[in-house]
């Protein structure tokens, strides 16, 4: 499936209007079934479905690592993720029946009681990092959008070490972007204790939670964080810089862990 469409439409400027085509994004609803039980509906870009369904899976602490997964299998015409999973646990049997259909920007399907779901998962294993580093990834990850400067329509997110982008994803929703990087990076067998997370979006509760539970010490973004993941970034040791631009950046919590060069 092709990841944008091209469609007719009216621009107006200067008081004039002209027929014209224009490309937008491609949305996707990805249906997740566990062990064959319907689980949930995403909305998404159709690229990287297999890293969404095991991204999404273990971020929302459906399962606890990709060692449950016995086989993941993508149906793209149906538009179907098939999970097996070696056993289903109680908190999944719990959530069969309660579907959301999300682009990934509400508050998903599980709502979080962030005590409860994370205890006292803190970080620590801090990263140091120059700051003249972190603008340049985050120049890099706006090099990499090519979506995002064709359509206009996406959130872009990367998974870094200091000095590259090591994995790179674009979806429709912010969510699902984190998601498809943290799915492909479990795959991969990558460990993400080191490693820096950059996305284009704002950076909400359920990002941090997402960047907790898989031991991510760091999240950038271009955007503006909200006050309970600043909150929440300063309980778990999470470094939180947002609002990186041009030569600039606003750090929220981690100001120890940055050299400034």
């Amino acid at each position: 499936m092709e990841r944008t469409n091209t469609i007719d439409m009216i621009r107006l400027k200067n008081g004039e209007m002209e027929c014209i085509e224009d490309t937008v994004i491609s949305e996707y609803p990805l249906t997740i079934f566990i062990n064959g039980k319907e689980l949930v509906t995403l909305l998404c870009s159709p690229e990287g479905l297999e890293y969404l369904a095991v991204g999404f899976l273990v971020s929302e602490g459906m399962i606890k690592n990709i060692e449950q997964i016995e086989k993941v299998t993508i149906d793209q015409d149906k538009g179907y993720a098939h999970v097996e999973l070696k056993n289903k646990s109680a908190f999944t049997e719990e959530l069969f029946g309660k579907r959301t259909i999300t682009t990934g920007c509400g508050k998903g399907t599980v709502f979080y009681n962030v005590l409860d779901s994370l205890g006292t998962k803190k970080i620590n294993h801090p990263i140091k990092i120059e700051s003249e580093k972190i603008l340049e990834l985050s120049r890099k990850l706006n090099e990499e959008s090519q979506l995002f400067k064709e359509t206009g329509g996406v959130h872009s997110c990367a998974l870094c070490d200091e000095d590259r982008i090591i994995l790179f994803h674009e979806d429709v929703g912010r969510h699902n972007a984190v998601d498809k990087i943290i799915g492909e990076a479990l795959l991969s067998g990558l460990n993400l204790n080191d490693k820096i997370l950059i996305t284009s979006g704002r950076i909400s509760s359920e990002m941090i939670i997402k960047t907790i539970k898989n031991n991510i010490p760091v999240i950038v973004s271009r955007s503006a964080p909200t006050d309970l993941s600043v909150k929440i970034a300063k309980q778990f040791h999470v470094t939180l810089i947002g609002f990186v631009r041009g030569n600039r950046m606003n750090i929220y919590n981690g100001t120890e862990n940055l050299t400034i060069k």
